[in-house]
């Protein structure tokens, strides 16, 4: 049996601070294979624009092997990503690309509470940055919550929202805060739907606004 997920992210931020930007765009395709009762395989590729096309500012390449501890549920997995940035250089138009290999070990649990469905994610990385090494921590925690409907089933619309915190291990270890909230609807098993506002919050005091529209296509 296998699953494939595609996300396409149109980010739109209205304050930035730092590259100014009116439009930004995401496509995001995420993929898992079912091996086993027990094993998974998880590969994804981001590719993200500082503007609506053609002016990367990342590209981003995953994918691991998982293993579910229970059935379903609670999922261990050791990964690997390569990363390439385009940074800008102050306020010029100049460019800086930047290379990463990064390892990561993660681990997934969800649960229901009531009709709220919710997710932790606890990952760990060893970031391999041109010369540089370096570890971070990541927590993630999603909430769903159906509006029309006991469950998330067809045709349900329901309420999304989600906070991550990325924590250095050395120097400023406040790396930065993702904050979601949004309105998403699934219309069948293949296709889901949702349209939200994230604020992320970065090291120095720096915050990105920005409307997120986001498909989800499984097939």
């Amino acid at each position: 049996m296998k699953k494939h997920f595609f996300l396409l992210a149109l980010l739109l931020p209205f304050l930035a601070i730092g590259q100014d930007s009116n439009f930004g765009n995401w496509m995001i395709y995420f993929g898992n294979k079912k091996i086993d009762n027990k094993w998974n395989w998880h590969h994804e590729v981001q590719y993200r624009n500082y503007n609506a096309v053609g002016d990367l500012e990342q590209l981003l390449l995953r994918t691991g092997l998982g293993y579910n501890l229970t059935e379903n549920n609670n999922n261990l997995l050791l990964g690997y990503g390569y990363i390439l940035s385009e940074n800008y250089l102050g306020a010029s138009d100049e460019k800086n690309s930047v290379n990463e290999h990064r390892i990561y070990q993660q681990f997934i649990t969800r649960q229901q509470i009531s009709r709220v469905a919710v997710q932790h994610r606890y990952r760990f990385e060893q970031r391999f940055v041109e010369d540089d090494f370096k570890l971070r921590f990541r927590y993630f925690l999603g909430l769903n919550v159906p509006l029309n409907n006991a469950e998330i089933v067809d045709k349900t619309i329901y309420l999304s929202a989600y906070n991550e915190i990325f924590l250095n291990t050395q120097n400023n270890v406040f790396d930065r805060n993702r904050l979601f909230s949004g309105l998403g609807y699934k219309l069948n098993k293949a296709l889901k739907f949702e349209i939200g506002y994230m604020n992320q919050f970065l090291a120095g005091g720096k915050n990105r606004d920005q409307l997120n529209l986001i498909t989800f296509y499984n097939f």
